[in-house]
């Protein structure tokens, strides 16, 4: 686990196998200028040993963004930000990736001042929810073009990749289920092949636009019931992703040891299902909840190559260094006091924001 690894295709090396994983907070301007605060929490970790630093979710469309506070990397005047964010990760050792994204029907119309869009139109029962318009061919194609054109101006200023965010039920995500995409054309329908589409192509689109030392991995969710994700056609995407190129494979679990839908009483594990749907030069990324080293040694066992930690690391910014000093360690799990989120370099902001995490901070008081 803390020894490097080396990207076979960009001939990358990173210094152990612990990835601080892409977490939203809300840190950077209303416009998705970098602010100082959000360069600041994410040094600390590169700091603190991680050997792969991921951004939060970043926008490559205006149209796009999910949040106030949220990363852009959708124009060139974005590029001071984001070069000096590159440097600071570089400088203390790590190597840093940008999560690029589009919110698609979760970019709301209130933040955007347009109506969101998707694959198709379709009602899903969650509190706010605007039904999307259906995305013509100009939208799609459009996009691919916005995600290429995010992915080269990241490798402009100095970042060592890209993570296209094909989990949690954004854009890309959407186009993969079954409910919210029933296209009749080629980007969607009954055919998995044509709602995987928009995602293999946008991966072609950032190889493409990029040179061969940049790294492109792609993050996935094996199953999200109300938009239609299936495991089985998960694996399936996951082994295209490979063949197309993608330089891992993000598994985005949130319960590494947790039961699958699709198959409740099989005991073989989920990063154990990717593993094996994945050719063995393909790097497989996981995060599922890790905490303690022995934790994320049977991650390891089951098939990961790398091991993505995000609640672990909002506390725990020197969790890698810790961990290999003691391979017993036990970092202490939440509620956190706000003072204890801010000396591990959280901000008001992001403090404010892990209120709405139930029992992630200690004092009780409502997000704002």
């Amino acid at each position: 686990m803390f020894a490097p690894y080396t990207f076979a295709r960009s001939q990358r090396t990173v210094a152990n196998r612990f990835v601080v994983a892409a977490m939203t907070n809300m840190q950077s301007h209303p416009d998705g200028q970098l602010h100082p605060r959000e360069l600041a929490w994410l040094r600390l970790r590169a700091e603190g040993g991680f050997g792969i630093v991921t951004t939060c979710a970043a926008h490559v469309r205006i149209d796009g963004q999910g949040w106030p506070g949220e990363l852009g990397v959708f124009a060139d005047h974005l590029l001071p930000g984001l070069t000096d964010l590159a440097g600071s990760i570089t400088d203390a050792g790590s190597l840093g990736l940008v999560q690029i994204f589009h919110g698609g029907m979760r970019a709301p119309s209130a933040l955007t001042g347009q109506t969101p869009w998707s694959a198709t139109a379709f009602q899903i029962d969650r509190p706010g929810f605007e039904v999307p318009r259906p995305a013509t061919e100009s939208d799609i194609l459009d996009t691919i073009e916005a995600f290429a054109s995010a992915a080269a101006r990241c490798e402009a200023a100095g970042f060592g990749g890209v993570e296209l965010h094909g989990a949690h039920g954004y854009l890309l995500a959407q186009f993969l289920g079954r409910n919210t995409n029933t296209r009749s054309d080629r980007w969607g329908g009954a055919s998995l092949k044509n709602r995987a589409r928009l995602l293999l192509e946008t991966l072609r689109a950032v190889r493409a636009r990029t040179s061969e030392r940049f790294i492109i991995g792609v993050r996935i969710s094996p199953e999200i019931t109300d938009i239609g994700i299936e495991l089985d056609e998960s694996l399936q995407v996951a082994a295209w992703l490979a063949d197309a190129g993608a330089d891992f494979v993000h598994a985005s679990l949130w319960d590494a040891w947790g039961k699958t839908r699709a198959h409740p009483s099989d005991p073989v594990p989920l990063t154990t299902r990717f593993r094996a749907a994945l050719p063995s030069a393909c790097p497989l990324m996981v995060a599922g909840g890790v905490w303690t080293p022995r934790q994320a040694a049977e991650i390891q066992e089951q098939g990961a190559d790398f091991i993505a930690m995000a609640r672990v690391a909002i506390a725990h910014p020197d969790w890698p260094r810790r961990a290999q000093a003691d391979p017993e360690y036990s970092p202490s799990r939440p509620p956190y006091t706000p003072q204890v989120l801010a000396e591990a370099g959280l901000s008001d902001v992001f403090i404010d924001y892990m209120r709405r995490w139930a029992g992630f901070v200690t004092d009780g008081k409502p997000a704002k």
